[in-house]
């Protein structure tokens, strides 16, 4: 026992003795050998963490037409720690930029909560021309470094309210917890796709570990994790019917959107005027922000989800089924139209004053009768009426994907009590027939409606994402198609409607015979939406001021070869569906049928 003993202790002591052999050895390197170095370095260098943004995921429309990229920014900072003597780096550095020294003292006032290891921006984005004005000079500016960032480009400006844009993140979205791994200074999606997708679009950023001297300046990278690209996504938008109907729309204030209606995708969307997404990636100044937030014409806005009008004559498809479902009139009803209706003592006008004689629901709907329509909304009734528009969609959300839709407004009897606590008018249920009165409806409900008396009743989610890919080319998202609903019709009430819209389009007393096109099956309905109300027995022409001026609708379906596309225009203060928002229309259906085209003269009759 005692001889195992002594083996053991002998054994443990030759451990202990190569244990510190060992760390004295390494210490003996450490201090010895590599001394000089490591000396170096605490006095001199120091290792720091650089982060490394990711690039972001690209955009594309449904063909593969890259419509969103990245490109290479390069931005101007100072380390604080390592900019010594202070005073000295910003006036060299102000003298270089040519600007103001307090300029630079003022953006670095600003920002003085920043670590003074990590660097101020003093300017964005800059120029190739500063760029090697500072790299020449990078010995004279200690603690000034430039950083190279991928910055969004926006190809074409086109399709801005539903691309979106992007801006630095404010610190309430910075506290909010809900955007992980983004940094003060970050630039995050702030509406359309750009924010819906954020989270697909943003990647994962890397890092490198750096050694930098006494001057702030990188000697070595020791260590480089890459960062992850954001995932690409592909849009349900078309680019060649995108840029089209952008240029057909020009300097109409407004909206036009087209849709698929086998599949409620999205082919075109334009809210008009637009704006520049490129410009806050490169900042505005206050100037150009005041331009934007004051314009009258709500530039930001997008009036394809969010503009809120009387959707006027096209109401009268759903005032149309409602009647046919409900018994009230049939197909061969005929009601006569002297050029007004009486209700009580007040005398409802008809837009053709001298009226439109007997018309039965095909030529009520060609011709625009609102004396037609007076007698059947009135022989319905409010409430049943708001029944089928909120069962067509209208009223609610239609599910797309983009941020602020609004819902709209189809009134009831018991709503108007609510709100105002007066009983409804019979009157009232008049205007509401033909599309008038507490009537409000978005561009994007009417687009869905004519999609679905389109393809046969269903109301489709409207859909603007295709499918997500990611870096490697594994698709990761599919939008599916989503049924929300059917039209509260029968295929006969249908195909009753549909030849009452192909009559607009084709038949001699059609509202819009300006939207025919040689070789397509056109069916619309034409609007035109009061913005001032008359006084009672006011039949006269009046001229009203641009801004009093009613908008125009029309909305309608292209059909050729089994191919279908639904479009909806309205031209706000435009007065006639038929005169501008028609014209849009036909040609936007025709570059869809035949390629784009310059004939905005239509077709001869």
């Amino acid at each position: 026992d005692i001889k195992w003993f002594r083996q053991r202790l002998v054994a443990l002591i030759f451990a202990v003795m190569a244990a510190f052999t060992l760390l004295i050895g390494r210490l003996l390197y450490l201090q010895v050998i590599e001394g000089d170095e490591y000396r170096r370095l605490s006095k001199f260098n120091c290792i720091r963490l650089q982060y490394i943004p990711p690039p972001r995921g690209l955009i594309y429309d449904r063909h593969g037409k890259l419509l969103v990229d990245n490109r290479p920014s390069f931005n101007l900072g100072i380390v604080l720690k390592d900019a010594r003597p202070l005073k000295d780096t910003v006036i060299k550095l102000a003298g270089y930029m040519e600007v103001p020294e307090k300029e630079i003292l003022a953006k670095i006032k600003k920002n003085k909560s920043i670590p003074s290891y990590k660097p101020i921006w003093i300017e964005q984005d800059i120029d190739r021309d500063m760029l090697a004005v500072i790299k020449t000079h990078k010995f004279e500016l200690p603690g000034v470094v430039v950083d190279i960032r991928p910055k969004r480009q926006y190809m074409y400006g086109i399709a801005a309210h539903l691309i979106g844009y992007m801006s630095q993140i404010s610190q309430g979205e910075l506290k909010s917890g809900i955007y992980p791994g983004i940094r003060s200074g970050d630039f995050i999606g702030k509406v359309g796709i750009e924010k819906e997708a954020e989270s697909y679009l943003r990647g994962r950023p890397g890092g490198r570990q750096v050694e930098v001297n006494a001057k702030g300046q990188v000697v070595r990278i020791l260590k480089t994790v890459d960062p992850v690209p954001g995932n690409n996504i592909y849009l349900t938008i078309d680019f060649c019917l995108q840029k089209k109907a952008e240029q057909l729309m020009g300097n109409f204030v407004g909206a036009v959107i087209a849709i698929d209606p086998a599949s409620g995708d999205v082919l075109a969307m334009h809210s008009s005027p637009s704006f520049d997404p490129n410009a806050f990636i490169r900042g505005m100044n206050t100037k150009e922000w005041q331009s934007l937030i004051n314009n009258p014409f709500f530039p930001l806005q997008n009036k394809v989800v969010r503009g809120k009008y009387p959707p006027a004559s096209t109401y009268k498809i759903v005032t149309a089924m409602a009647a046919l479902e409900e018994g009230v009139i049939d197909e061969n009803t005929k009601l006569y139209c002297p050029g007004y209706y009486k209700l009580g003592n007040r005398t409802f006008r008809c837009w053709r004053k001298w009226g439109h004689g007997y018309v039965d629901m095909r030529q009520a709907l060609a011709s625009s009768c609102d004396v037609y329509f007076y007698q059947v909304g009135q022989r319905l009734g409010v409430d049943r009426l708001a029944r089928y528009a909120q069962k067509c969609g209208l009223g609610s959300l239609t599910g797309i994907k983009l941020c602020n839709e609004e819902k709209g407004l189809i009134p009831t009897s018991k709503w108007k009590k609510k709100r105002f606590g007066v009983s409804w008018q019979k009157g009232e249920t008049l205007s509401i027939a033909i599309g008038q009165g507490y009537n409000l409806v978005t561009p994007l409900q009417m687009g869905v409606l004519i999609s679905a008396v389109a393809n046969g009743g269903i109301l489709y989610r409207p859909r603007i994402i295709d499918k997500i890919v990611s870096p490697k080319g594994n698709i990761i998202f599919s939008d599916p198609k989503e049924i929300k609903g059917k039209l509260p019709a029968s295929e006969k009430t249908l195909n009753i409607v549909r030849e009452g819209l192909w009559n607009v389009v084709n038949s001699p007393k059609g509202t819009a015979k300006i939207a025919r096109v040689e070789g397509v099956v056109i069916r619309g309905k034409t609007g035109t939406a009061q913005v001032v109300s008359r006084k009672k027995n006011d039949n006269r022409k009046i001229e009203y001021e641009d801004h009093l001026k009613p908008h125009a609708w029309f909305v309608a379906y292209g059909e050729k070869e089994n191919r279908q596309i639904a479009v909806t225009v309205i031209v706000e203060h435009g007065e006639h569906g038929s005169g501008t928002a028609a014209p849009i229309a036909r040609d936007l259906i025709k570059a869809y049928f035949y390629g784009d085209t310059d004939d905005k003269t239509g077709n001869p009759e």
